[in-house]
């Protein structure tokens, strides 16, 4: 059975910092890419960073670059999101996900690919 547990999550003050972290079950392989999502209330879920699983290279959306860094540890099995400099708007339930279908191309965007979910966890900025 396929498992994403994340954790790392909670209420931290505008300007702070949290690594969010998932851990991953599933069989990894080099066709897998990873990435990080976030849904705030009333918000569609939004793309924030990908990674691929056996690859250096990291794939940020706008908001978060500079910011926010993705990192794995093969060895662990265990998906990383360093968050720096957290501003209100930051503020969202996040979401560790793996696609064992994205090929390429600009689609590790799309949460459509990613057919593996974590249960998410909340993180909370206050101004």
């Amino acid at each position: 059975q396929v498992q994403l547990v994340e954790s790392g999550g909670g209420l931290v003050q505008a300007g702070g910092s949290l690594r969010l972290s998932c851990a991953a079950s599933l069989r990894t392989s080099s066709s897998v890419t990873m990435g990080w999502f976030r849904q705030a209330p009333g918000k569609e879920r939004e793309f924030v960073a990908a990674i691929r699983w056996f690859g250096s290279t990291t794939y940020y959306a706008d908001p978060v670059k500079g910011r926010f860094a993705i990192s794995k540890d093969n060895a662990k099995n265990t998906l990383y999101l360093q968050t720096n400099s957290l501003k209100p708007e930051d503020s969202a339930v996040y979401y560790c996900a793996a696609s064992t279908v994205y090929s390429g191309g600009s689609g590790y965007t799309r949460s459509e690919l990613y057919n593996y979910w974590g249960q998410g966890t909340q993180v909370t900025v206050s101004s």
